[in-house]
């Protein structure tokens, strides 16, 4: 048995596993698999090279396979649902997975109710209701702070409770509320208490209890609303409730022992919620086009990693066979749609490309049974959120066969305000896995700064060839012996490219990743170190491709393989290859300019010192503010063709970047304070108990000191005596006793 398998893994896919040399799982991995093969929702932090994808894609992978084998054998019903707690066709008294708020959530066992979004009210009825004659009570419990509405509606009636005069509640705030007509009644609630909700409909009347405490009537029920069918109901605004219609004991009695529990009505006072979700459907077979996982990523090539784990994984897996389709731009779609009708159980996507495929109806979602997001910060800074938001509402919440919806949700960090905010608005009562913590460095990263300035040093005043600058400074008035900021921006631009070929040179790197701030920086760069080398044919020593989203999506994927392959000693690129790209064995970065973020720093230092290799990262720093590019949503042309230099603050398209401020918070964030090199940026060796080699496995624990083994021969000499000594007394012991 593989270690995989002790958390439930498939053997098969345990087996792929160990094929892969992945002999013990990560820590993120031995936390996030159990959970989601137990069917829970996961809010995944982790470092980069932490092996989070594998974390989600062998738990996906191996539920959806079950999925397609319990399909091929049958066991499923024409109509769905296993009635199990918590199912639609169960016989337990629930909350209903369907009659609710998009942002409300409900617990599996279907008996709590959670809302956390803070401006708006989400309701929810229950399952079942109660029509007729009867008298009826259920208890309602607050499990968490916020605001909170409990009592009855009918099926006519809005989901916030007690707005319209089919609905009736009784709020935390010591209100009772019908046709939007707050009323002072009993008293406020809050955490712990427990709501009895008290349902007479002999004499159509409604009341309410706080902790076994009756507050007496508090609706009498409209005559022509006898024959309405009425349903324990609950509205939410950042807060949680759990429910008891009487399937376990009572906290508190009824007030009048005449009341019984919704669980024990006579089934011809029964009534079921009718309202359906899209999963409810009949359905005996399996969609073609609509698959049962949907993994969304920032950008193409993360994609394309995340799609290639999953073909690993599925190496020894037997019939049914798992399919699985990349969805990014340029590919052909026909190509795509091809695969899409033959049949597909797992999308791994980028947003453009499949927001079309579900705006055009090439791809349902009425089977989507895992919803993942990853790289979510990224992806939220990108501006898809709405994206995000328009999928997510169009999934069913309860597939066909009475199973919930999965959200799987990886991120830098889980306590990024955009990324807490919008779990907590889709996620249905998610687990943290949050193994990452405090940035740090790892100790096989060594990472320097170099600090660039153009006044200690002029040499950038007599260069004879130079980087070709962003043009930001080409309308300004700046020259050699001019010492205005604007001057020493385009100094400081000109002398970063002769610092990064100095730092190549110093250091002898033959295989490195450069990161620059913009598509732009990028190009020039490029340019400049196939120039330095002898043109872009002829550049052995400077040999490099650039990666970033103006480059066609052939060209990307060809400039990766090239680098991956060490066709090419330099990939340039900007903070998108930061996140989550696999190239083994780098054992050189260069940060041309500093990430404005901080959490990007250590993403992109982060590409070495993987697998117990040594790495070395070099940081350009300014010593001084930079003038550069800033198109945001007011530039017409996002970038293209712009020449509006002007400040932000002036409708323009420029900002001053602070480099400085910006170490100096990446110091801050890290708790360390960056070892800076001079500026012939040639760095000796740090030591790890031995000279360290980039690129090379970190050497293993030890004394360096010389002479040590002469030392310890007379003192290991001796232990081996003493031990031949101990095994011969044993012997001689053992043979005279038999």
């Amino acid at each position: 048995m593989t270690a995989f398998e002790e958390f439930g893994v498939m053997p098969e896919i345990g087996k792929a596993v160990e094929d892969m040399d992945w002999n013990l799982p990560t820590d993120v991995q031995s936390e996030a698999i159990p959970l989601i093969l137990g069917g829970g929702d996961v809010l995944m932090a982790a470092e980069t090279g932490s092996g989070k994808t594998g974390a989600f894609c062998l738990p996906i992978l191996q539920i959806t396979w079950e999925t397609l084998k319990d399909f091929q054998e049958g066991k499923f019903s024409s109509k769905g649902g296993s009635g199990k707690t918590g199912d639609p066709a169960s016989t337990h008294w629930t909350m209903s997975f369907f009659d609710r708020g998009p942002a409300l959530a409900v617990a599996p066992d279907g008996l709590k109710c959670q809302s956390r979004e803070q401006r708006e009210w989400h309701g929810c009825r229950a399952s079942k209701g109660v029509q007729g004659s009867g008298k009826y009570y259920y208890e309602a419990t607050v499990t968490d702070e916020g605001l909170c509405r409990v009592g009855f509606s009918t099926t006519m009636a809005s989901l916030d409770l007690g707005t319209c005069r089919f609905g009736y509640g009784f709020g935390g705030t010591g209100k009772k509320s019908n046709k939007k007509q707050f009323d002072s009644y009993g008293e406020a609630f809050g955490m712990h208490d427990v709501i009895g909700c008290h349902l007479d409909l002999d004499n159509l009347e409604i009341r309410y209890t706080k902790n076994g405490v009756d507050f007496g009537v508090a609706f009498s029920i409209a005559q022509d609303q006898r024959n309405q069918q009425f349903f324990p109901s609950v509205v939410l605004k950042n807060a949680e409730m759990a429910f008891n219609f009487g399937d376990a004991p009572w906290k508190h009695q009824p007030f009048d022992k005449r009341y019984i529990g919704f669980s024990s009505a006579d089934s011809k006072n029964i009534v079921l919620n009718e309202k359906k979700g899209d999963g409810s459907v009949e359905q005996k077979k399996l969609v073609p086009n609509a698959p049962q996982a949907i993994i969304i990523e920032p950008s193409r090539e993360l994609a394309e990693q995340t799609l290639r784990q999953i073909q690993k994984f599925k190496g020894h897996l037997s019939t049914p066979k798992v399919n699985e389709l990349l969805l990014v731009g340029g590919t052909a779609i026909n190509d795509q749609m091809a695969e899409l009708e033959s049949g597909v159980d797992i999308v791994v996507a980028t947003p453009g490309r499949l927001e079309d495929f579900i705006n055009t109806g090439k791809l349902s979602l009425r089977q989507c049974r895992f919803f993942v997001l990853d790289e979510a910060d990224g992806l939220l800074k990108q501006g898809h959120e709405g994206f995000i938001n328009r999928i997510h509402a169009k999934i069913p919440k309860i597939t066909s066969d009475g199973k919930r919806l999965q959200m799987i949700v990886c991120s830098a960090t889980l306590h990024a305000f955009e990324v807490k905010k919008m779990a907590e608005r889709l996620m249905h009562f998610p687990t943290w896995v949050d193994l990452k913590g405090q940035d740090s460095v790892p100790e096989t990263v060594h990472h320097v700064v170099c600090v660039v300035d153009p006044r200690s040093d002029p040499t950038w005043k007599s260069y004879k060839r130079h980087v070709q600058t962003d043009g930001v400074h080409a309308q300004d008035r700046v020259g050699p012996n001019v010492s205005s900021p604007e001057c020493f921006s385009e100094a400081l631009k000109m002398m970063k490219g002769e610092y990064c070929v100095r730092a190549i040179d110093q250091n002898k790197m033959d295989y490195g990743i450069i990161f620059c701030r913009t598509k732009l920086d990028c190009d020039n760069l490029e340019r400049y170190l196939n120039q330095v080398g002898g043109g872009r044919n002829n550049n052995s020593q400077y040999s490099c491709v650039c990666l970033h989203g103006d480059r066609k999506p052939k060209e990307r994927t060809a400039n990766l393989e090239a680098f991956k392959n060490k066709e090419v000693k330099f990939l340039i690129c900007t903070d998108v290859a930061a996140r989550g790209l696999d190239v083994k064995g780098v054992p050189y970065i260069i940060n041309v300019t500093l990430p404005d973020e901080k959490s990007n720093y250590v993403h992109r230092i982060g590409r070495v010192g993987r697998a117990e290799r040594m790495g070395l990262a070099i940081s350009l720093v300014a010593a001084l503010p930079e003038k550069v590019w800033y198109h945001g949503e007011w530039c017409s042309s996002r970038g293209k063709n712009c020449n509006n230099t002007n400040l932000t603050d002036r409708k323009g398209c420029c900002i001053w970047y602070n480099e400085p401020q910006y170490l100096s918070d990446i110091e801050e964030h890290l708790g360390v304070t960056i070892q800076q090199v001079d500026t012939d940026i040639k760095i000796e060796p740090d030591e790890y108990d031995g000279k360290v080699v980039y690129g090379q496995k970190q050497k293993a624990a030890g004394s360096g000191y010389k002479g040590h083994h002469n030392q310890l021969t007379s003192t290991v000499s001796l232990l081996a005596d003493l031990e031949t000594k101990s095994q011969d007394v044993f012997l001689r012991k053992f043979y005279m006793k038999a």
